[in-house]
């Protein structure tokens, strides 16, 4: 048979007299309807000796409401009961109130008491005298759409029908309240009702010289998850995000937040929209406290979480704002709470940051950039330069690294460390990476079109597109139209972003070098990879990272890094290629090594084609001669 569905109600019954609540009692507590249906079933197979058809008995399960009613006698009881209710996250949905109860305040007063806790309750008004004037205690107990009346004495069936049909209007409330100021996805608040929260917070804090704090939360690199994994994974890893955060602003101890105490929760968190939270804490006894419940939160997300067979470590930016002294509304406050988390994300991602007044010219300045960064290509202001990398062993040029610089008409030259990240942001870089790629590839082919001894070409692939399901597509359909050997493109990408995912990372470089391209992971020694991982992914070259090589010369533990590094790649047959080059030390450590390649200022900066077509002119002409003589006749 079909399982019942069922609903139980909540009634608070408030009335003087034993025998009035004995009455509510019986009716409360009898039989449902499902229930004397199926007696009356029963009693006339018996009496016809026929035997109830399966389909119809099935069909004859109505939906089962039952009620769990609590009992007062004195109107202070009941206003009590509906405190530690809602405390509790039980609320009723029906109060029945007697309207005289001798010898304490009478249910007017008990209305009134309760409306003011609950404003959602349903309450019912019960009185046996002629006196009491519905339209006078409508004006007392508003809205008048959740006041009702029940006249002594009452049908137990009168009863029982109003507790439902009231119930029912409660619940059907309470799920148009959930859909309009709820997240669906994580049972949160969303902005809506996180800004009613945080407007009625800061009206207490202005009342009782209280000072609150607003902490906006943004998950680093979310886009990726959804690009990688899927949308489903995606709204799974915000599912789990949301317990955490929950989980631990509730129920603790905040060793963090002097005197905090152990608490139901130490304040209010929301879902913005996308990979957005909002954490609002209305009792901080300083804006130091603050910083130390978003460590927390931090440490709460950096924890691996299993997501289907993926292992992630999710990191958090958060940006904090301080009442009164960094807003006095709720729109300011968001805002300079979200300005702090940006500021956050750029500085050092999964940190956080209080704001300051600083902080409006950056995102000016930031505003401005992607703004003029919509229209780059359009206006031809996107160029490429090409950094050559030496070959340390031969003093021969062995390939060009593609460098890509924006000069705008209206804020002049920008560095790529400003507008890259703003690229990433805003998924500009998809359109401005495949240009890139585009461009290099096609000034490649022309150089070995020209008889130059041009070895590849490195593109640098930003994480945004390496995260891209049709990536290696993309890289496909731009090798195909340029006409360029895919042997002489080597695609860069770093290795925070491959380690980031690994078994992502594999497959979508295996698909890589099927077309016949070459990888090189960026970066590399930064603190992520070990070397028994680099069995698995199917890259071409190391490239030692600038903070490698600056002192590698000076002994130490960089030094000793770097030449294992090296040593390590040779036994796997990987290439190695050092950048930032800077002095004659450094170059000769590397040779002593027997590092394959180098790249830096010493060697040369980053040129434009025509010089870059010099140099690798120059390279091809050199003639027999020691390895110093190359460098010297290429360098100067």
């Amino acid at each position: 048979m079909p399982e019942q569905s069922r609903t139980t109600i909540r009634v608070l019954v408030v009335d003087d007299e034993p025998g009035i609540r004995d009455a509510y009692r019986q009716v409360l507590a009898e039989s449902d309807v499902s229930q004397e249906v199926e007696g009356f079933r029963e009693l006339r197979s018996r009496l016809f000796s026929r035997k109830e058809p399966e389909r119809s008995r099935a069909k004859a399960r109505p939906h089962r409401t039952t009620f769990e009613p609590v009992f007062c006698d004195q109107a202070p009881a009941a206003v009590a009961a509906v405190k530690e209710a809602l405390a509790h996250n039980q609320p009723f949905a029906v109060v029945f109130l007697d309207m005289r109860m001798p010898p304490g305040p009478d249910g007017v007063w008990a209305a009134a008491q309760i409306r003011e806790l609950d404003p959602a309750v349903e309450i019912v008004i019960c009185t046996a005298y002629s006196d009491a004037d519905p339209s006078d205690i409508g004006g007392l107990v508003p809205p008048e759409d959740k006041l009702s009346y029940l006249q002594k004495p009452f049908h137990p069936h009168e009863v029982r029908q109003m507790t439902i049909a009231l119930g029912s209007k409660w619940r059907a409330e309470r799920r148009i309240v959930k859909l309009a100021y709820f997240d669906t996805l994580t049972g949160l608040p969303n902005r809506e009702q996180s800004h009613n929260r945080l407007v009625r917070a800061l009206q207490a804090a202005q009342e009782n010289d209280r000072t609150l704090a607003v902490l906006y939360l943004d998950l680093d690199n979310f886009k990726r998850v959804n690009d990688t994994l899927g949308h489903a994974a995606g709204d799974e890893l915000l599912r789990r995000v949301a317990d955490r955060l929950r989980n631990s602003l509730r129920d603790r101890v905040d060793t963090a937040v002097p005197g905090a105490g152990a608490g139901p929760r130490l304040g209010d968190i929301a879902r913005l929209g996308g990979d957005e939270f909002m954490v609002l804490l209305p009792n901080m006894r300083s804006p130091a406290d603050a910083g130390g419940v978003a460590e927390r939160l931090i440490e709460a997300l950096r924890e691996p979480m299993q997501l289907a067979s993926n292992s992630l470590v999710v990191t958090a930016s958060v940006g904090i704002a301080v009442y009164p002294q960094d807003g006095t509304d709720a729109v300011t406050l968001l805002r300079h709470a979200d300005l702090a988390m940006y500021v956050a994300k750029r500085r050092n991602p999964g940190t956080y940051a209080y704001y300051d007044a600083s902080m409006n010219a950056i995102a000016l300045h930031r505003f401005t950039i992607e703004d003029r960064l919509r229209g780059a290509l359009a206006r031809n202001e996107l160029s490429l330069l090409y950094q050559p990398q030496f070959d340390v062993r031969t003093a021969s040029v062995s390939g060009m690294e593609a460098l890509l610089c924006w000069t705008s008409g209206e804020l002049g030259v920008v560095s790529s460390a400003e507008f890259l990240p703003v690229a990433e942001e805003t998924g500009l870089i998809h359109s401005i990476g495949a240009w890139v790629l585009r461009t290099a590839c096609l000034q490649a082919k022309t150089w070995r079109a020209e008889g130059l001894p041009v070895r590849r070409i490195a593109v640098n692939v930003s994480g945004r597109e390496f995260a891209l399901a049709d990536y290696p597509a993309q890289v496909a359909t731009i090798v195909r139209e340029t006409g360029i050997d895919p042997a002489l493109l080597e695609l860069e990408i770093s290795e925070s972003v491959v380690m980031a995912d690994e078994a992502w990372a594999e497959r979508t470089i295996n698909q890589l070098k099927q077309l016949g391209v070459s990888l090189a992971l960026d970066d590399f020694g930064i603190g992520y990879s070990r070397f028994g991982r680099l069995r698995n992914l199917a890259v071409d070259r190391l490239k030692i990272g600038r903070s490698f090589v600056t002192s590698i010369t000076e002994g130490g533990d960089d030094r000793a890094i770097a030449s294992a590094i090296i040593a390590m790649s040779r036994s796997l047959h990987i290439n190695v290629i050092a950048e930032g080059v800077e002095n004659f030390p450094q170059l000769a450590f590397l040779q002593e090594q027997d590092c394959q390649d180098a790249q830096g200022f010493l060697l040369s900066g980053p040129l434009q084609a025509e010089e870059a077509r010099a140099l690798l002119k120059r390279s091809g002409e050199l003639g027999d001669g020691s390895r110093s003589q190359r460098f010297k006749a290429l360098i100067g």
